[in-house]
Formats: C-alpha cells, structure tokens, sequence
C-alpha cells in the first residue's frame, strides 16, 4: 500500500498496467436506462463521458447483466452481448480514454433479488430457495422465493459472466469489476445467510466461495493480462439490509484470503459508512481487508468531500463516490478546491431512476 498524505488524493497511482492520474472513480452505479436492445440511453452515456472530462481517474459503468435469462432483476437493464451493444459502448470508452480516464465495466447477477417478471425466462434463481425479508421496494410486494440452483444452472450461469466480459474486451474496456457485493448472486453464495446449500458450493467458507472462484478463474481467461480484473465486496445487501453478510470478522478476513489468492487486480469494498467500525474489531472494513491483503483497494461510502476524501485514503488507494459524483458534475474540481459541500441522501439520487438527464 501507499504512504497516505493530505496530497495523496491528486497524485498518480498503478493499477496493474495502468497509472491513474488520481485515486477520485466513479463508482458503478444502476441506472436502469436502457431499452430493449439492452443500450442505455444517450444522456447516460454522455453522463460517463463527462465525469471523466471533469476530472475522474476511473469511470465505472452502471452494473451490466449477464446472461439472458436469470441474471436480470430490473427493468431497463444494459448488456453488452450482441455487436450493436459493444459498438455503443466502444464510442463511449474512446469519450473517456480521450480524458486519460479507465472505463471499467462491472458486471452482475442479480439472483434472489431479481424481479422475475423482467427475466426473459421469468425466473429467480439462488444458491438456496430462501426468501429475503423484506419486501421488494420496486414492487412493493414480497420477493418470490428463489428457485436453488442446480449444477446445470451455475454453469450457465459462469457462462454468461464469461460472455459478458468477452463483450466487454471487444468494445476496448481497461477492465471489468465481478460485482460480488450487495446481497446479489455472488454475494449470496458467499454469505451464510443466503446459502444454506448441502453441496460443494455450501457450508464452510471455502465451499461458499466456490462459485465465485469459478466465476474470477472462468472470466479471468478472458480478461487479457494486460487488462484489470476487479472483485466487488460488502458485508451488507440492498434487502435485509441490517443483517451482516459475513457472521464474523474471521468469516470476512477468510473469505478476503481465498480472494487474495485468484488472479484479480484490485478489490473494491462497498460500505455504508467507509469510517465505520466492523464487527466490533476497532477498526473499519478496509483496515480489515488491508490486514490480509497488499491487493490495491478501492473504498466507498459516506465520502462527499476532500476531508472525508482523505480519510479514507488513511486505508485505501482509490476512493469511489456515488451520489456526489452523479449529483455534481464538479465534484473532483470542487474536492481539489476543498470547497465545503452536502451529503447528498438517497432519495436526492432517486433522479438516476428517472429519465431526466443528469448535467
């Protein structure tokens, strides 16, 4: 890791092949904007480019799905599978890279959490047949319990992950981030809570990543050297939200081991609060992600300005924001200036979800 100044945060940083001209991305955000040919729309896009012409080192896609049955839970969900969507996104990764800016793509399954009624297949699938809690906010109604997945549907499953990035390669991405974070798929095989399968993929820890070490090593073959290879993490999901994900720290820290040890560039870890403290150790989720990893590590949550920025850094190399960067077009500029600036909530950034576009 990197020595971490007040000045950190405008200076230079590798990242596998590449040398970011500062530690401020974008993080991937769901937007939900696209028709059905599986292309956003053309303000979302312009979206993208802007960020980077105003300053983002990394300009992160809204979360892709994979395959074309179970994988979407949304409506209005991108792809980029067939020539005309990677043709779309390749002019948009040339808007950025013209900004010496990286265009990731991230990458998911939405598993339990899908809304079945938008799958070309109408289905939910999940490592076990367990319902959230919580009802589904899209809808208002409860979640349909999930259909287990068997052996046939998680190799489909990779399948279309690895799809997925092949499309993303072609349309001349720096990267692609697996989106394991959240309470979706991936994140549900990792987590006790969601898995409760007798199988290989299920039990201990190195049985529940499993399928996501499947998911790294199958995309991985696709994803040239040269290119980065990101893995997403959180220990909290978009329903149930007050339960932990991981039980312990011992459950996270094994589970951040087995990831060390694939062959992935960098780690993201997704929080609600980026300082706060995690499973009463005393110490925040990148502090206990750094104690087993040198990985380069990229953090969000809760940073919306240069002091917050800063912080952050303490026990990071790359911050990401959200809600600041999708609200302000002059958030990088504004942080450089150290300009005093709001936190913006999540209803404030419920205008993602609709079709006005942002500046």
């Amino acid at each position: 890791m990197t020595a971490n100044t007040e000045n950190t945060l405008f200076t230079p940083f590798t990242l596998g092949n590449f040398t970011l001209k500062n530690r401020i991305g974008v993080a991937p955000m769901t937007r939900m904007s696209a028709g059905e040919n599986g292309i956003p729309r053309q303000d979302v896009f312009d979206f993208l480019t802007r960020r980077a012409q105003n300053g983002a080192a990394i300009v992160y896609t809204e979360a892709i799905v994979t395959d074309y049955e179970s994988a979407q839970g949304y409506p209005g969900q991108a792809r980029i599978t067939t020539q005309p969507q990677i043709d779309a996104w390749a002019t948009v990764i040339k808007g950025i890279h013209k900004e010496n800016s990286l265009a990731i793509l991230q990458m998911f399954h939405c598993g339990r959490m899908a809304w079945p009624e938008v799958n070309p297949a109408h289905r939910a699938i999940a490592p076990s047949a367990i319902t959230p809690v919580q009802d589904n906010p899209l809808t208002q109604s409860p979640y349909p319990t999930p259909e287990a997945m068997s052996l046939f549907d998680i190799n489909h499953v990779i399948a279309g992950f690895v799809e997925t990035a092949k499309g993303a390669i072609t349309a001349g991405f720096d990267g692609v981030e697996i989106h394991g974070a959240h309470g979706y798929l991936i994140s549900q095989f990792l987590s006790a809570y969601s898995n409760r399968r007798p199988d290989d993929y299920g039990g201990s820890v190195p049985n529940r990543f499993r399928f996501a070490r499947e998911v790294i090593r199958s995309v991985r073959k696709v994803v040239p050297e040269d290119r980065l290879l990101i893995f997403r993490i959180s220990d909290w999901g978009i329903a149930d939200m007050e339960v932990s994900l991981f039980e312990s720290r011992e459950n996270y820290q094994e589970t951040i081991r087995l990831l060390a040890g694939e062959d992935i560039d960098a780690i993201s870890v997704s929080t609600y609060e980026f300082g706060q403290d995690a499973y009463g150790s005393g110490k925040n989720m990148a502090q206990l992600t750094q104690e087993v990893t040198s990985l380069p590590l990229m953090i969000c949550g809760g940073i919306f300005d240069r002091t917050t920025a800063d912080q952050a850094l303490e026990h990071a190399d790359i911050v990401l924001a959200g809600k600041s960067l999708l609200l302000n077009p002059h958030w990088v500029e504004d942080v450089k200036e150290n300009k005093t600036l709001p936190r913006y909530s999540s209803e404030e950034a419920g205008i993602a979800y609709t079709p006005e576009p942002l500046a």
